[in-house]
């Protein structure tokens, strides 16, 4: 009997393009294999073990045919979108019939005066950037004056960044909450981030107390009808800001890849049952958006070099899935997410070794198999893939 899930999202590992790729501009993306053609003697061995290499599209990577711990594949977006609340509510049982806005212009001046009139704070920026470089070029004049930098991108989000020094963490969490609650309905933004940073002219960084501010799921996803049934929910990570709560019953907010892997760790070894829902950001925030290909690369393998000590954690009756939610490819010229098929791969003593299971057609699978195997009876979308999977 399968009493737990441990479910960890590395976030942006995603494994090739979609078919309609080019609708994003994201033709040639694939995170994992263009990092391992672009890193020299790069290697995942336990991911390998467990098929990630056996997952079509991955395939041409392989040095060698071995047995495969773990039942594995892929999946499509069914949602149209690539961002990170997407992924992980269609994860979870939600398929989103229309896009999140997106502003590839700036915010309409209405948004940002009423913005500007709830903070008490003028508005510079208003346009498409990366994140590290509107800091650079902006921070002087953010630091004069103490005006928000406010930054978009092609994903749907509204981006506050500020000077841990000049405004306040506290001040900026609640600037986000106004735009929050200005950005719903139509101009109802998937997400609203909090960006601050540290230093000097010339050295701006940003830190690791960035916040997420979402929407909330628009109905009940996996995380509800697992705390509905009495088990616990145990968010780590970004998982709590997604979600806003909906449906968690214990979180830890970790800042780091290192901090989620330990939290995870820790969690697998109490006693509980549910889920433990684990996002592990420095995929995406560190490496993917800076175009860092090396520093992806050795996210990836300290990851890997973590995940024997997480399956060693696992008791008998737990499940482990490991996933993504896009892409974001470090290796081409963009700086934003990438419209990638996600790895799936599933473990665990009652799971079936060796198994490809091939192409789904949503990330929902992911919840309604989740919710199937836990026995808990739901309405998300999806289907179930458990009879491919259970030994």
């Amino acid at each position: 009997m399968i009493n737990r899930v441990i479910l960890i999202v590395l976030d942006s590992v995603g494994i090739g393009e979609l078919p309609d790729a080019n609708l994003f501009k994201d033709e040639g993306s694939n995170t994992v294999k263009n990092i391992y053609k672009a890193v020299k003697n790069f290697e995942l061995p336990n991911l390998d073990k467990m098929g990630l290499l056996d997952i079509e599209g991955l395939e041409d990577l392989k040095k060698s045919n071995i047995k495969y711990l773990s039942s594995h594949g892929r999946s499509l977006e069914k949602s149209m979108g690539k961002d990170t609340t997407t992924g992980h509510w269609e994860m979870s049982g939600i398929i989103l019939p229309n896009a999140f806005p997106t502003y590839p212009n700036g915010f309409d001046d209405e948004i940002i005066k009423e913005f500007e009139k709830r903070t008490k704070r003028h508005v510079i920026g208003n346009c498409v950037a990366s994140g590290t470089e509107i800091i650079q070029r902006l921070g002087d004049e953010h630091v004069k004056s103490g005006d928000l930098i406010v930054y978009t991108s092609a994903d749907s989000v509204f981006q506050i960044a500020a000077h841990e020094e000049i405004v306040p963490l506290e001040e900026l969490y609640e600037a986000c909450k106004i735009a929050r609650e200005l950005l719903q309905g139509e101009r109802g933004v998937g997400r609203v981030i909090a960006r601050p940073f540290i230093g000097k002219s010339g050295d701006y960084k940003r830190t690791e107390n960035r916040r997420d501010f979402s929407l909330i799921p628009i109905k009940d996803t996996m995380l509800d009808f697992i705390s509905k049934s009495g088990k616990e929910v145990y968010a780590i990570g970004k998982i709590e800001d997604i979600f806003v709560n909906k449906g968690i019953t214990k979180a830890s907010h970790t800042k780091n890849n290192f901090e989620g892997i330990e939290a995870t760790i820790q969690a697998i070894n109490e006693d509980t049952e549910g889920l433990i829902f684990t996002n592990l950001v420095d995929f995406d925030m560190l490496y993917g958006h800076r175009n860092n290909v090396e520093g992806y690369a050795e996210a990836l393998q300290y990851f890997d070099g973590k995940l024997e000590e997480i399956k060693i954690a696992l008791k008998p009756s737990d499940v482990l899935i490991i996933t993504a939610d896009h892409g974001c490819d470090p290796t081409t010229p963009s700086t934003d997410h990438s419209r990638e098929y996600i790895p799936i791969i599933v473990y665990g003593e009652s799971i079936k070794e060796n198994n490809n299971f091939g192409t789904l057609d949503t990330f929902s699978c992911i919840g309604k198999t989740i919710l199937d195997i836990l026995n808990i009876e739901n309405d998300i979308d999806g289907y179930s893939i458990k009879d491919k999977i259970l030994k």
